[in-house]
């Protein structure tokens, strides 16, 4: 069999990584929808005739970044109470799940996560993408084993998963 190249990865270190960014992500929109709402009730912003939107424009804008917001500490509840399961080679790969596919000569690390699709991060010098299971590799990873072969996007050659923890 063959030996892993990190055997003991520390999960919980990747959480917190994730957790680290979407904290630092939900301050920021927090901060800016609450420019944009002083912007939008600020006097100075008041319509100086009726095709001044600036003020409209401002609040709408201030309620995207609210819900955005929302979206970001709904992630950090589900990252914070996220089981964070050991698998095996035999295991079928899941939520929770770290993934490794080799495609050719290069071999990429996946964590699949319930959100935070697209987050970037490194753990024990190797570069780790979260999916999803709505994302379209994340439903091609989920319930795949290792040896199994995988349609990576953009590519036309087959990748297979090498390790799953």
């Amino acid at each position: 069999m063959k030996q892993p190249l990190f055997s003991l990865v520390n999960k919980e270190s990747l959480r917190q990584q994730i957790l680290q960014q979407l904290r630092t992500e939900h301050e920021l929109q927090v901060r800016a929808a609450q420019v944009s709402r002083d912007e939008a009730i600020d006097e100075e912003s008041r319509p100086e005739n009726k095709y001044d939107m600036h003020s409209q424009e401002a609040a709408y804008l201030a309620e995207g970044q609210a819900r955005l917001a929302a979206e970001i500490a709904a992630s950090i509840e589900l990252y914070t109470t996220l089981s964070l399961p050991a698998f095996t080679p035999d295991s079928a790969t899941a939520v929770g799940a770290l993934i490794e596919v080799e495609s050719g000569k290069s071999k990429t690390w996946y964590f699949l996560g319930p959100r935070a699709g697209g987050l970037e991060l490194e753990l024990d010098g190797r570069n780790i993408l979260v999916l999803t299971p709505q994302s379209p590799l994340g439903r091609t990873l989920l319930g795949k084993r290792v040896g199994d072969p995988v349609q990576l996007p953009g590519r036309k050659e087959l990748g297979r998963i090498s390790q799953l923890m």
